[in-house]
């Protein structure tokens, strides 16, 4: 998954990477480098929140043009677990788990 930082930037210029992402049963919440990401609504920029800090993240799926971000840096930091899903993701092969649509 594509997670950015949106807490304490300009609009896309938070941090970013490209991991795994654990999802609960209703994917309402997120499990990411040891957060818990709840997803809201009626947020600028932003899509899931940081139960214990409300820290404001974005979480998608990733894209094979790279163009994750609108505007800020377009080179998210690649977790090591997630390297080679992501390069096979990027050379045409689906996201694990999507396989089959």
């Amino acid at each position: 998954m594509f997670v950015q930082l949106k807490t304490g930037y300009n609009t896309d210029r938070g941090p970013s990477w490209i991991g795994w992402v654990d999802f609960s049963k209703t994917w309402s919440t997120a499990y990411f480098r040891g957060r818990t990401l709840r997803r809201a609504g009626g947020m600028f920029d932003a899509n899931f929140y940081d139960v214990q800090t409300d820290e404001e993240f974005w979480v998608s799926g990733p894209k094979r043009d790279r163009t994750d971000t609108r505007y800020g840096p377009s080179d998210p930091e690649i977790e090591p677990e997630a390297l080679d899903a992501y390069r096979a993701f990027l050379e045409g092969a689906p996201l694990p788990g999507r396989e089959n649509g």
